[in-house]
């Protein structure tokens, strides 16, 4: 298989909320890099392009882009000099 991503991810369990404009989305965080995350959500439908990643238990806030989305997981890089 050909890696793609700019790091490595690790695979994770975390509960995860997809924060913008005012609204949130619940998600779980099922891999996570320095470089950005998969995240499983109910429904991909009504998650914008980019958005504030929330991880409370880490104590981590960080703005994502959308790369790619299937039917219930969305792929997200972090923007540089966020966070």
């Amino acid at each position: 298989m050909n890696e793609k991503r700019a790091a490595p991810r690790h695979r994770t369990l975390k509960a995860g909320t997809i924060a913008f404009g005012g609204a949130a989305i619940d998600c779980t965080v099922r891999n996570f890099s320095r470089a950005g995350a998969a995240l499983e959500v109910a429904s991909v439908v009504g998650v914008p392009t980019e958005f504030s990643l929330v991880i409370q238990s880490e104590d981590f806030n960080q703005e994502c882009r959308v790369v790619w989305r299937k039917l219930n997981r969305i792929g997200v890089t972090f923007e540089q000099g966020a966070g």
